[in-house]
């Protein structure tokens, strides 16, 4: 078995076989996959299927959940709309259709998604969540083992589990005290179920500050804690984008001097914000985000109702107690509900079995942007750049071309070893 194994490294990825038929201990079944195993099936995970698919190279993609997009379906609240233009947003090889809005909405969004499976036919196999991931070196394959007791084997592994698979829910003393709601916000859809009540929203993100603007709207009474420095910008400038216009002064200015502009802009347009409690980073909002992948807060309107009073900016939070809160400046204060605007991280060091490409420690790759997309013996990732759906899109296109290219080399090196030994032979005959 091993040597049939080893004998597949050098044939056509396209030359499909079924290893059902084969005892392999303790699995209920050992699949061959004919091309890539993608794990994920959200929108990086979509993305490389389809290129590979465009490129002619088959792929297998895995999900945890029972549907594509499940971060965008079932952890997202009902407002969320794409902080960026749609034009910065489409996914490889299909636009956006012209008659959505300029910021899709979250359905909007999962239905460009589920569009965008179906026209390249990707199929996921649900239900598959992937408990281990290693390369077997005597063999020269990827074995992908799910808890469902299946391993898949294959000679490239792309994962695509993303940046936000997993909530961060920080240890706060006195947690448990509580009494009220403490949820995160994969578990918030809509402030209409905390009408009239005190809700603290921990986290001063795009996230934190829609959920504070959203609780406004729906009669809530909220706070911001916020515990470190944070730089907002107006989500447009002058009818532009201000994504959009950065990436534009970018192509002019070196990165400083584009954060110079932005920030003196947002000053004439927003004003200054530490006088509201929320202080500058001493780096630009450009040069913060390449450095630590940080994102800049685009504001949609919470800004205004901190500055009318109907949020109030508070600092972090020092403990928890029943149905209140003390904070770091010695106030305490009651709320009815938390809500923990904390983020997501990487889930990768839990299922991957492998310490080159990625850290253990917060489940990136190690090489930064933009070569972070290639490791070694055929393991790639995607959407782990830090730089929304454009960084996926652009590691995207490199793993098909990269894999392509690999076969392209195979099928020159089976003819070498095939054509010129019998043109040799004739030689001589």
């Amino acid at each position: 078995m091993d040597n049939y194994l080893r004998e597949r490294k050098g044939k056509s990825v396209n030359d499909s076989v079924s290893f059902q038929k084969f005892d392999f201990g303790s699995s209920k079944g050992r699949v061959w996959v004919p091309g890539a195993v993608i794990v994920g099936a959200g929108p990086s995970g979509l993305a490389a299927a389809a290129c590979l698919s465009d490129r002619g190279v088959p792929s297998l993609v895995l999900e945890r959940s029972d549907c594509i997009a499940s971060l965008w379906k079932q952890k997202t609240y009902d407002r969320l709309k794409l902080h960026l233009p749609k034009k910065f947003c489409e996914l490889p090889l299909m636009a956006f259709p012209r008659d959505f809005p300029k910021y899709p909405g979250k359905q909007l969004f999962v239905e460009y998604l589920e569009a965008y499976a179906k026209r390249f036919e990707i199929r996921p196999i649900f239900n598959q969540s992937v408990v281990a991931a290693e390369f077997d070196g005597d063999l020269g394959f990827w074995k992908v083992r799910t808890a469902a007791e299946v391993e898949y084997v294959c000679r490239w592994l792309v994962v695509a589990t993303g940046e936000n698979a997993e909530a961060v829910v920080p240890e706060i003393e006195g947690a448990e005290e509580f009494g009220g709601d403490v949820v995160h916000t994969s578990e918030y859809r809509s402030g209409d179920v905390y009408t009239g009540k005190k809700v603290l929203v921990v986290g001063c993100g795009n996230s934190g500050m829609e959920v504070c603007l959203d609780l406004c709207n729906h009669n809530a009474i909220p706070s911001l804690a916020v515990r470190d420095t944070v730089h907002i910008l107006p989500h447009e400038m002058l009818g532009i984008s201000t994504f959009g216009l950065s990436m534009r002064l970018l192509k002019w200015f070196p990165i400083r001097i584009v954060d110079q502009i932005l920030l003196a802009a947002s000053r004439l347009l927003i004003g200054d914000t530490g006088r509201v409690g929320l202080t500058r980073p001493s780096v630009g909002p450009l040069e913060l985000k390449s450095l630590t992948g940080k994102t800049p807060v685009l504001d949609v309107g919470t800004l205004d109702k901190i500055k009318s009073g109907h949020i109030k900016v508070c600092p972090g939070i020092k403990r928890v107690r029943h149905q209140s809160v003390e904070f770091v400046d010695g106030e305490t204060r009651d709320f009815d509900a938390i809500v923990l605007a904390t983020g997501y991280k990487s889930n990768v060091p839990t299922w991957l079995k492998e310490s080159e490409m990625f850290s253990e420690k917060d489940g990136f790759p190690k090489k930064p942007f933009p070569n972070g997309w290639k490791g070694k013996s055929g393991l790639y990732s995607v959407g782990f750049t830090k730089r929304g759906l454009m960084g996926t899109s652009m590691d995207a296109r490199n793993i098909a071309e990269d894999i392509e290219n690999c076969l392209i080399e195979e099928k020159k090196t089976i003819f070498l070893n095939h054509v010129i030994p019998c043109k040799n032979i004739h030689k001589y005959v």
